[in-house]
């Protein structure tokens, strides 16, 4: 009697195990495609990821880059100081999208073009993603809001 519930109860354990390890994998499986790295532009330029990498790029909208072609379709670049991306986007930008402002894009870089499936733009005055921030820190082109 004693050794049969001393087996169950190994039973149990392997099974909880066993069930533990299949949801973890699941679950990882799931976020594969969930999970978006950020990179700067000066990163990019250093280390192209592959062309059907989804991934986020970060920095400014560069001055007198905007150009508006036909339909929706937006091209204009993204630089962190130290390197310049140029970007398509497809759709209806942001209302605060505008030239020496910080945006985050998602996408696919492909052939020297971001192809951006998704842009977000500053909220306020004062908000920049922390990794924008850091990027245009490294390349010390970053300045305080409210500096002129």
């Amino acid at each position: 009697m004693k050794r049969l519930k001393k087996q169950r109860r190994i039973q149990v354990i392997v099974m909880a195990a066993i069930a533990l390890a299949v949801s973890t994998a699941l679950i990882g499986y799931a976020m594969r495609d969930g999970i978006n790295f950020f990179r700067a532009p000066s990163q990019i330029i250093a280390e192209p990821p592959a062309p059907d990498e989804v991934f986020r790029l970060g920095g400014l909208v560069e001055a007198d880059s905007i150009v508006r072609g036909e339909g929706l379709e937006v091209r204009f670049r993204v630089t962190d100081g130290g390197a310049s991306i140029p970007v398509v986007f497809a759709g209806v930008l942001p209302d605060l999208f505008a030239e020496n402002e910080g945006m985050i894009g998602t996408g696919v870089y492909v052939n020297g073009v971001f192809q951006a499936t998704e842009i977000l733009a500053k909220h306020d005055e004062t908000y920049m993603p922390k990794e924008v921030v850091d990027a245009l820190k490294e390349q010390g082109v970053y300045r305080e809001p409210g500096d002129s």
